[in-house]
C-alpha cells in the first residue's frame, strides 16, 4: 500500500488514472521496503516515543508511520489524521484486526481545522508527541499551516516531521546530459525547467528546508531542521513520459510549464528526445526529504 511513497512526487506530471502496474514495477526496482524502514526509523528515533505517550500521526494515509507508533506506545495511544474517506475506512478496515484498546481514533479533516476538532474531542487532550510525513508539500500556506499545528504542542510535547522538498527534486533536462543534444535547445530546456522551481506562486514550490524552520519558529517552538538527500531507482514508463507532456491537468504538467518559451513544435520535439533517450530505463532520482523537530522548551 505504501509502493509509491518514497517514488518520486510527480510534480510535473498530470493524469489520476489507474496505476497499479506501474507501482508494482517501481516498487521491484527501487527496494522500496528498505527504504521505507529506514525513513521510518529516521523519524521513530528524532520522536523517542515512551510507552505511554499519546501520539497524533497527522498525515496518517495508509497508517506508515500509524501502526509503528501503535507499537510503540502500547500504554497510551493513537490518533490518525487523515485527508479523505477513503483512507478513514482503510485504516478502520486495517485496526479491526488489533484489540480495541489498541485501535487509533481516526480523524478525517484537514490541518486547518484539526485544533478546534481536538478541543471539541477532549478539551484537556495533549499529546505527548506530533508525527506526520509529507504534511505541509499540498498546504497552500506553509505558515498557518504551521500554526494549527504549533497549536496542538503541550509545553512538554515534540513534534517530529519528514517533508519532501519538491525545490529540490530531480531536475529532468540531467537525465539528458549524457546524450548528444542540440546545444541551444538543451540550453534553453534547462533554463525553463529551472524557472519552474523559482515560481513564487505555486505553493508546492515556493519553499525549502529553511521556510519551513521559520514557519516553525515563527510560533516560537525551538525547531532543528536536517536535510538528508535522497536516491531512488526509478523506471521511466511510457506511462510517465505521458504524463509529463500531457495537458489540461489538475496542475500544469511539464509540457505546459515549458510552452510559453518552446512552440509546440518543439515540445513535440522534447516529448520525442525524452522518449527517444529514456524510455524503458531506470534511472537514479534524486530528492531532499527536510526532517524538522520542535518543541517548545
Amino acid at each position: 500500500m505504501e509502493g509509491s511513497a518514497v517514488a518520486p512526487l510527480e510534480i510535473l506530471t498530470y493524469g489520476t488514472g489507474d496505476r497499479a502496474s506501474e507501482r508494482w514495477l517501481q516498487r521491484t526496482l527501487s527496494q522500496v521496503g528498505t527504504q521505507l524502514a529506514t525513513l521510518r526509523e529516521r523519524i521513530f528515533d528524532l520522536a523517542q516515543l515512551q510507552r505511554h505517550h499519546l501520539v497524533l500521526d497527522i498525515n496518517a494515509g495508509t497508517g506508515f508511520l500509524t501502526w509503528e507508533a501503535i507499537r510503540q506506545v502500547p500504554e497510551g495511544g493513537v490518533y490518525a489524521c487523515v485527508r479523505t474517506n477513503t483512507d478513514a475506512n482503510a485504516l478502520h478496515e486495517q485496526a479491526a484486526a488489533l484489540k480495541e484498546l489498541m485501535r487509533p481514533i481516526i480523524l478525517t479533516v484537514p490541518i486547518s481545522e484539526l485544533p478546534p476538532i481536538v478541543a471539541d474531542l477532549a478539551p484537556d487532550l495533549q499529546f505527548d508527541c506530533i508525527i506526520g510525513r509529507n504534511t505541509l508539500v499540498s498546504e497552500p500556506d506553509k505558515l498557518i499551516a504551521a500554526q494549527n499545528i504549533a497549536q496542538l504542542i503541550p509545553l512538554e510535547g515534540k513534534l517530529v516531521l519528514a517533508e519532501t522538498v519538491p525545490r529540490y527534486t530531480q531536475r529532468l533536462y540531467r537525465l539528458l546530459e549524457p546524450y548528444s543534444l542540440d546545444a541551444k535547445l538543451y540550453k534553453r530546456l534547462i533554463a525553463a525547467e529551472e524557472a519552474i522551481y523559482a515560481n513564487q506562486l505555486d505553493p508546492m514550490l515556493n519553499w525549502d528546508a529553511d521556510d519551513l524552520r521559520d514557519a516553525f519558529a515563527s510560533t516560537g517552538l525551538i525547531v532543528d531542521v536536517v536535510v538528508e538527500q535522497n536516491s531512488t531507482q526509478m523506471y521511466i514508463s511510457s506511462a510517465f513520459l505521458e504524463r509529463l507532456f500531457t495537458t489540461n491537468g489538475n496542475r500544469p504538467s511539464y509540457a505546459e510549464r515549458l510552452a510559453p518559451n518552446f512552440t509546440l513544435e518543439e515540445l513535440e520535439n522534447l516529448k520525442a528526445i525524452f522518449t527517444h533517450y529514456l524510455l524503458n530505463q531506470t534511472i537514479n532520482w534524486e530528492s531532499a526529504i527536510a526532517f524538522l523537530k520542535a518543541n517548545k522548551t
